[in-house]
């Protein structure tokens, strides 16, 4: 079972074509390469990954390790089915 981080870094592997290892919880999304328009997309990408909604007010995830943590939050509150449960749907896979 993967981690968040190691799902968000498949995104940013893949979406942002970052190097892995630049990937680092402390890393600031700036420093990325990721502007505010790269965040959205990376939280549009995120919702699609990790099966959740994102709420509509705007939130401050200076670095990654801020961005894995907003995630597991949501994925908590939400109720998203844990991968050990998720019957071998890759889509409905989450860590918390």
């Amino acid at each position: 079972m993967k981690t968040t981080f190691e799902r968000l870094s498949a995104i940013l592997m893949r979406d942002f074509k970052l190097r892995p290892d630049r990937l680092m919880l402390d890393a600031p999304l700036e420093s990325l390469g990721i502007d505010s328009l790269g965040t959205v997309e990376l939280l549009w990408s995120i919702e699609g990954e990790f099966q959740i909604k994102l709420p509509p007010d705007s939130v401050e995830l200076p670095t990654l390790g801020d961005v894995v943590r907003y995630v597991d939050q949501l994925v908590a509150s939400q109720g998203v089915v844990p991968a050990s449960a998720s019957a071998g749907n890759p889509a409905m896979q989450t860590t918390t």
